[in-house]
């Protein structure tokens, strides 16, 4: 014969909430507390082993609403898309290199439709626990729509909307530039100062693939098709290499161009390690002698910040560890 605790006994939340709906499958216990239905004292609590004393009447199950998903470290629903926060607004999702973030003409597969397959039920998350499964079915009828996007081989935290609404909402935050954006970049040679600004006019190339830095007058000439970027950077770590000092950066975008930082950086004399594009070293055939092997823009959206597009004044902010490889590259710097 089981027994519930005694008084006073610290115990999971689970296991209060399974006491107070007996009955109920473990599973759906745990689904409920993720999609944020159970709350303590007026505090939502999404962990199922938050151990706490019994909390009485204050265990409230709320209704079916579909809340929020804060989902801590992430939900991987696939191996290069890791899930950081979702509710009926937005998403936060946290892409690996090499994978586009908007479907294209030429590649249907992106973070957006992976998220769109998860939503829908056509996917599962990779984690056999509970969470990676226990998605409340009120966010299956959400359909993910382009907000900003990451380069292909840029890996990082970037959002996506909802609705239409909310897509809108975020990108005025972007124009008004109020949504902060923090990179991460590992970039050949020392710049001049531990902190600094980038301003520079860019204009796309004929075959749109690269950005082109060109003059004020030569800007104010090009009318339309001229662009304003401003990159603000801080030295975090410097490396004496064989091939020469690797400086690591912390990157606050201004405004978002494309290819803002690897342009910027390249005409600043700190081409990016791995960048194909702007750094020319890496298309010499054969490859230099003392060239740092890195098979990508050595590039990673570390943060996030933002106010929620339907709670005016709510700033909300995420964080993505780097990746696997870039911690292999910094590991291969510390060595040298």
């Amino acid at each position: 014969m089981s027994h519930g605790p005694v008084e006073n006994e610290i115990q999971p939340l689970l296991r209060w909430l399974l006491l107070r709906h007996p009955g109920t499958p473990k599973t759906r216990a745990k689904q409920w507390i993720a999609a944020g239905r159970v709350s303590v004292n007026g505090e939502i609590i999404r962990r199922p082993h938050h151990a706490l004393r019994d909390p009485g009447d204050t265990l409230q199950l709320l209704d079916r609403h579909a809340t929020a998903l804060d989902l801590g470290a992430g939900w991987r629903i696939h191996p290069r898309v890791g899930l950081l926060y979702l509710d009926s607004a937005f998403a936060i999702v946290n892409k690996g290199p090499g994978l586009i973030s908007v479907p294209a003409d030429n590649c249907g597969l992106s973070a957006l439709s992976i998220l769109a397959d998860f939503l829908h039920g056509k996917l599962k998350a990779c984690e056999r626990g509970a969470a990676g499964r226990s998605l409340p079915p009120a966010y299956r009828k959400l359909q993910p729509l382009p907000v900003h996007r990451l380069d292909q081989y840029t890996s990082g935290v970037f959002c996506i909307a909802l609705n239409s609404t909310a897509r809108g909402h975020l990108i005025e935050q972007l124009k008004a530039h109020t949504m902060k954006r923090e990179y991460i970049a590992y970039v050949e040679g020392r710049p001049p100062t531990p902190k600094g600004t980038w301003r520079h006019w860019l204009e796309l190339s004929a075959d749109q693939l690269r950005q082109l830095v060109i003059t004020p007058a030569k800007a104010a000439a090009a009318e339309d098709t001229a662009q304003e970027a401003i990159t603000h950077y801080e030295v975090i770590a410097e490396y004496p290499h064989r091939a020469g000092f690797v400086t690591k950066l912390r990157l606050r975008l201004e405004t978002g161009r494309k290819h803002q930082i690897r342009a910027q950086a390249a005409h600043s004399g700190l081409p990016l390690i791995g960048d194909g594009a702007y750094n020319p070293r890496y298309r010499e055939k054969p490859a230099p002698e003392r060239l740092i092997p890195f098979d990508r823009q050595a590039l990673h959206a570390e943060v996030l910040t933002l106010e929620h597009p339907e709670r005016p004044g709510q700033r909300m902010s995420w964080k993505a560890a780097l990746p696997k490889d870039l911690r292999q590259l910094e590991f291969l710097l510390h060595g040298r």
